[in-house]
């Protein structure tokens, strides 16, 4: 690990303008310290967002939304989100192990966009509103590839803004040694539609599967699924399963999702 300074603003403002100033985020650090001690990087200088409390917390808006700020940790979600949207509670309760939940945060997975990770799965699926200090951004325009979202040099995601559907459900088939989801989906179904939501598979990242999305949306049933299957071409291919094998896993954890949600 190289070395660096840290600093540990108490208010966003502080936070903005010490990143502005040349600072690196840190979040929850569940990816850039180990990048740190790999020396795969030399920030200089971090910028803590730990002690900000205006980021952190879950709370509903009027128009009942559940709203998480981004410094709030997976551990906070899976307690504090559970009355109000279950099912992005369960998944915060599954991500990595109890360390993880307890350091990792959703602003700083939603800001890595690595292309297993859970919560991007849950912001797509749900049709989320990425807040950052200085705009609104769906979850549609926000994800755009592999590690790769909308945010301009020196946003900070503030808060992430989830409707809550009729039913929803998040099924990961799990990496034993990395808690990784070889295969991910998130179903949620709204009174005017299904949105289906899948991370681990594609080399693009997270991603909406809508040819399921249609076929659920018509009927909110697995078997409407039978017979639909994923492009294999368009998915990652790695010592853990081929393309078709996670072609294959698409198709039966979106059906799991679909009976998981009821």
């Amino acid at each position: 690990m190289y070395a660096f300074e840290i600093e540990r603003p108490t208010t966003l403002a502080d936070a903005v303008a010490a990143i502005g100033a040349g600072g690196q985020a840190l979040s929850g650090g569940q990816t850039l310290i180990p990048t740190l001690k790999a020396r795969l990087a030399d920030p200089g200088r971090l910028v803590s967002l730990h002690s900000i409390p205006e980021l952190k917390g879950v709370c509903t808006d009027d128009a009942g939304r559940i709203c998480i700020g981004g410094a709030t940790t997976h551990a906070q979600v899976a307690r504090e989100a559970a009355a109000g949207y279950p099912a992005l509670a369960a998944l915060a309760a599954r991500i990595g192990d109890p360390a993880v939940r307890n350091r990792g945060t959703i602003g700083g997975s939603t800001a890595n966009n690595d292309p297993s990770a859970c919560y991007p799965a849950a912001a797509l699926g749900s049709g989320a509103v990425i807040v950052t200090n200085t705009r609104e951004i769906a979850a549609d325009d926000y994800f755009q590839g592999m590690f790769a979202t909308a945010l301009e040099e020196g946003e900070i995601v503030t808060e992430v803004k989830f409707p809550v559907p009729v039913a929803a459900a998040y099924e990961k088939f799990i990496q034993p040694a990395s808690r990784f989801p070889l295969v991910a989906v998130f179903v949620a179904r709204f009174g005017d539609g299904v949105r289906v939501a899948i991370t681990g598979a594609s080399e693009g990242g997270v991603f909406r599967w809508t040819q399921a999305e249609e076929a659920l949306s018509a009927r909110f049933d697995p078997a409407a699924l039978d017979g639909i299957a994923m492009d294999p071409d368009t998915m990652i291919a790695d010592l853990h399963g081929d393309k078709p094998y996670r072609a294959h896993l698409c198709n039966v954890m979106t059906k799991r999702a679909v009976m998981a949600a009821g």
